[in-house]
């Protein structure tokens, strides 16, 4: 008699409880501010028009938001980590921008349904761990007609192999989705099957520092994921998670300088609502 295992139920509160401290480490900000330019983009593919209420979702330290306050459009922008969005604040006042800003849960959104004609997230509400109830929520607060803007990294891209390279030492909590999920369109025409239109368009962001060694050090400084990790495993694990980071730099660097100038893939999607 065959007998089969069901694949346990995560705990989803505890997923993102780890998640949240995951973030909140380091300092994502000094990563995030050099992805500039991808909420940029972001708001030229949505066509993003200076009359709109705008939410920027998981916004971490703003770029997206930022962009769209560039615009002149009335954002509001959000985070469950609240020293992000006070890096988002710092930068919204050196630029002289207004912007509202509040902590808020992407798969809990506390505003009404169809608050926003545009919702954006870059790189952001992909690491939700109920990635069903958070595009409900992307597309419950827009209205109708307007239009959801996603950047999120790809499963083949750099960041998505970081992401694997990491899950081979500190495996994710079993029945957890990929973040990287949200970045293949299939995946994303499952979350967002009431929408009117998804299109999608593949970019690569070009991650510039003085060497891999900077890179690493860096991201092992303040970019929370990699940091979190670090900080859980032995001596000797850490050198094997370092060389293995490295060797993957190795592979998605173009540069020939001793620089590095890693192109990481990632999907530009814009899902409008019916």
């Amino acid at each position: 008699m065959n007998m089969q295992t069901a694949t346990p139920m995560p705990d989803l509160a505890a997923v993102k409880a780890r998640q949240q401290a995951a973030w909140g480490s380091g300092d994502y900000a000094i990563v995030g501010t050099t992805l500039q330019i991808v909420g940029e983009m972001l708001c030229e593919a949505v066509d993003l028009r200076s009359n709109q209420a705008v939410l920027d979702v998981a916004a971490g330290n703003g770029n997206a938001t930022l962009a769209a306050a560039r615009r002149f459009a009335d954002v509001t922008s959000t985070d469950y980590v609240g020293a992000l969005l006070e890096r988002g604040r710092e930068r919204a006042k050196a630029d002289r921008l207004t912007v509202k800003f509040q902590e808020a849960d992407a798969e809990a959104l506390p505003f009404s349904d169809g608050s926003f004609d545009t919702v954006l997230s870059t790189f952001g509400v992909m690491f939700t761990p109920n990635q069903e109830q958070a595009a409900r929520e992307l597309m419950r607060v827009a209205k109708s007609g307007g239009k959801v803007g996603l950047a999120n990294w790809t499963p083949e891209g750099f960041i998505g192999q970081l992401f694997k390279t990491l899950g081979q030492y500190l495996p994710p909590a079993p029945g957890m989705k990929s973040p990287a999920l949200w970045g293949n369109r299939a995946h994303l025409e499952m979350l967002f099957t009431g929408a009117a239109s998804i299109a999608t368009t593949g970019r690569h962001f070009a991650f510039r520092y003085k060497s891999p060694q900077h890179m690493l050090e860096i991201f092992r400084t303040y970019y929370g994921p990699v940091h979190k990790a670090f900080g859980a495993l032995d001596a000797e694990k850490q050198a094997a998670l370092e060389a293995d980071i490295l060797a993957l730099m190795a592979r998605f660097n173009t540069a020939k300088d001793g620089t590095l100038v890693a192109m990481s893939e990632y999907l530009e999607a814009v899902v409008t609502k019916k």
